[in-house]
């Protein structure tokens, strides 16, 4: 009987620290990332080193033997494509939404996104109209963001701008990359590698798009090759670090829980960025703005509150017995497809 109950205990308390895991590096990257494009002027090119990190990291470390990772194979790659660009767009959006505006403006942004993903459910997936406790917190959120941004001193067209392209791009990255990381069979590291690979690949198109690599080159030009601040450094590499954290974290967590749980991560993580932003930084909110940006996250939490169902009870034998039944069977489904299972976790 001790065996029997080892495993789950274990798989638990591997799964919470995914969670704890992932909370962590996505409220902590999001002041980072503004701390480091206040030294470091180019997003599109911190994207970019973020994503050599990340690759070079997952390659080297298999190399060596710490990590095992799925090879990378041009029809894998294919079929993983889409979702890379999708990928790329958020956080090329994010990053130019921390260029232009403030941690507090992201997190309120952010933190519309169970809006449009209820609004999309019920028109393009044809799922039931939200329920009064659900429509309720929803429009705890909407008014949340209208007060913010009806007070917000730092609105400029152009954040908002990239807040808005921000905000469609990350509702599309939630529901897309959830999908194809439950059917593309591929282990977290390999998932790590194909993300970051590709999205490097991408990255000189948007460079020349945006104009930026002309922004690169006039600052060697006038600096002699001296791109940014001393304190530039340190802060890109630490975005990198926690770029390459948060790739294996966010998608250990996407496997290991429901899109709900997941969601509800990334909504209650943004509390602890807040407090974060506001104790270290000087750039944040008006006091009415925290307020209706709490108000907001609030909301958040209560919209997936709504949304998700009582927990399972464990009173009956039988229950337990189906429970188990179903939850090895699913190992054993995800063990087929994913090889490295293991050696990756």
């Amino acid at each position: 009987m001790s065996a029997i109950r080892f495993e789950p205990t274990k798989q638990y308390y591997a799964t919470t620290g995914l969670v704890v895991g992932y909370a962590l590096c996505s409220s902590l990257l999001a002041v980072i990332n503004k701390f480091a494009i206040t030294k470091f002027y180019y997003p599109g090119l911190l994207t970019a080193l973020q994503y050599v990190t990340s690759a070079l990291g997952v390659w080297v470390l298999g190399k060596f033997g710490f990590l095992h990772h799925d090879p990378f194979k041009l029809d894998i790659a294919n079929k993983f494509l889409p979702a890379a660009v999708v990928f790329y767009l958020a956080i090329f959006t994010n990053t130019n939404l921390l260029r232009h505006a403030n941690v507090d403006t992201f997190i309120v942004f952010r933190s519309l996104t169970p809006l449009l993903v209820a609004l999309a459910d019920t028109i393009f997936r044809r799922q039931p109209c939200p329920s009064k406790l659900t429509f309720m917190s929803l429009l705890i959120i909407l008014g949340g963001a209208v007060g913010y941004v009806a007070t917000d001193s730092a609105f400029t067209l152009t954040a908002y701008s990239w807040a808005f392209a921000y905000l469609v791009t990350i509702t599309t990255e939630m529901v897309y990359i959830k999908h194809m990381v439950m059917n593309l069979g591929l282990n977290t590291w390999g998932l790590v590698l194909y993300n970051n690979l590709l999205s490097l690949m991408m990255a000189p198109i948007f460079w020349v798009l945006t104009g930026e690599y002309n922004e690169v080159f006039a600052a060697l030009v006038a600096n002699g090759g001296n791109w940014f601040e001393p304190v530039a450094f340190p802060a890109v590499s630490l975005s990198c670090l926690f770029g390459f954290l948060i790739s294996f974290f966010g998608f250990a967590a996407r496997k290991a829980v429901s899109a709900t749980a997941f969601t509800v991560t990334g909504v209650v993580n943004k509390f602890l960025t807040v407090m974060i932003n506001v104790l270290i930084w000087d750039k944040h909110a008006t006091p009415f703005g925290l307020v209706c940006l709490l108000f907001t996250l609030s909301g958040g939490v209560l919209y997936q509150q709504s949304v998700t169902g009582p927990p399972p009870h464990d009173s009956t034998a039988s229950k337990q017995t189906s429970d188990s039944s179903d939850n090895d069977d699913h190992e054993d489904n995800q063990d087929k497809k994913m090889p490295g299972k293991h050696a990756s976790t």
